[in-house]
């Protein structure tokens, strides 16, 4: 199935053109399941362009500036706008390689870099008063971490990805395996506190550039499925998502996590943190059975149904406490 809004490099050169005159070095970067995006220069300077259904996407990612640091490197957005029947923003260029590229003997130096941006979006200043979904257009103040939690495995008619849920029960074993781990997630949601520490969201699918050696982080950008809530639901996408990459499953992330300082130093950081990891790890399976099963991915989909029954008889894992 063809998803998002794919914009040819055709048509994003006529548009740059007719935007900006002469444009140089236009060329495909591998972009996301939902957006198309172009590498171009202007004056010798090195941009990005990326093109979308819904620009309440990109102004997330200018609204994520806020959070820029050399921890957290948020690419600067130079202009959002509308194009070619949606959206799109002109960010600056970032040189790097993708997180998930990261090889299995990089481990060492990977490890505690992934684990160091971990933290860094942990110590972005937090309340209790910040809404769960703080880039949304428009905003829903009433929703809780929880809620929102729950709200993730119910196939709703008024999101983009719906309709899924009637492939998944036609195929027993994945109906057994979903109807079990959701009701594991409903048993375990209230122990998930409501905190609201900045989640990405989507760390991995070539959202974050690190160096070629594996030491440092050097662009986070796609902050379309930034929420506030907590910070443990990131740790567990890299640890689900795993299974997908080698050189993130050679990382002792859960071990890492711990050894963050201002984690640790935090009273009731990590209270419940095995079971808060647990049913994030099972929430997100969860979204990628129903992703899957929407595009039609039948060998990943069979593979996070494998996974996901290996959570459950696995439960939380051991506490670092």
């Amino acid at each position: 199935m063809d998803v998002g809004h794919q914009v040819g490099e055709a048509e994003a050169r006529d548009f740059l053109v007719r935007r900006y005159g002469v444009v140089e070095e236009l060329r495909p970067l591998g972009g996301g399941s939902w957006s198309s995006a172009y590498s171009f220069a202007l004056g010798g300077r090195p941009l990005v362009a990326r093109f979308g259904a819904r620009k309440d996407w990109f102004e997330a990612d200018r609204a994520a500036m806020a959070f820029a640091s050399p921890t957290i490197p948020v690419p600067e957005v130079l202009e959002v706008g509308d194009a070619l029947g949606g959206a799109y923003v002109i960010s600056t260029r970032h040189y790097g390689m993708n997180l998930e590229k990261v090889r299995p003997d990089q481990s060492d130096v990977a490890g505690p870099m992934l684990g160091s941006l971990l933290g860094a979006l942990f110590r972005v200043p937090k309340n209790t008063g910040l809404p769960v979904g703080w880039p949304w257009i428009p905003p829903r103040n009433d929703l809780s971490w929880r809620e929102w939690l729950c709200e993730r495995i119910v196939d709703d008619p008024r999101q983009e990805v719906h309709g899924w849920r009637g492939d998944i029960s036609a195929k027993s074993g994945l109906d057994r395996i979903f109807r079990a781990c959701e009701a594991r997630v409903l048993d375990l949601v209230d122990t998930c506190p409501e905190r609201r520490d900045l989640v990405h969201g989507d760390l991995l699918h070539a959202n974050v550039l690190v160096s070629e050696d594996a030491r440092t982080p050097r662009a986070v950008f796609s902050w379309k499925n930034s929420v506030r809530g907590d910070f443990l639901f990131d740790t567990a996408w890299c640890t689900f998502c795993s299974i997908l990459y080698p050189g993130i499953a050679a990382m002792d992330l859960w071990g890492l996590i711990h050894q963050q300082p201002s984690i640790r130093e935090e009273a009731g950081a990590l209270e419940d943190a095995p079971l808060r990891h647990h049913c994030y790890e099972l929430n997100i399976g969860l979204g990628a059975l129903a992703w899957n099963a929407w595009i039609g991915d039948e060998n990943v989909l069979q593979q996070v149904g494998t996974h996901l029954a290996h959570l459950l008889e696995r439960g939380p894992l051991p506490s670092h406490a």
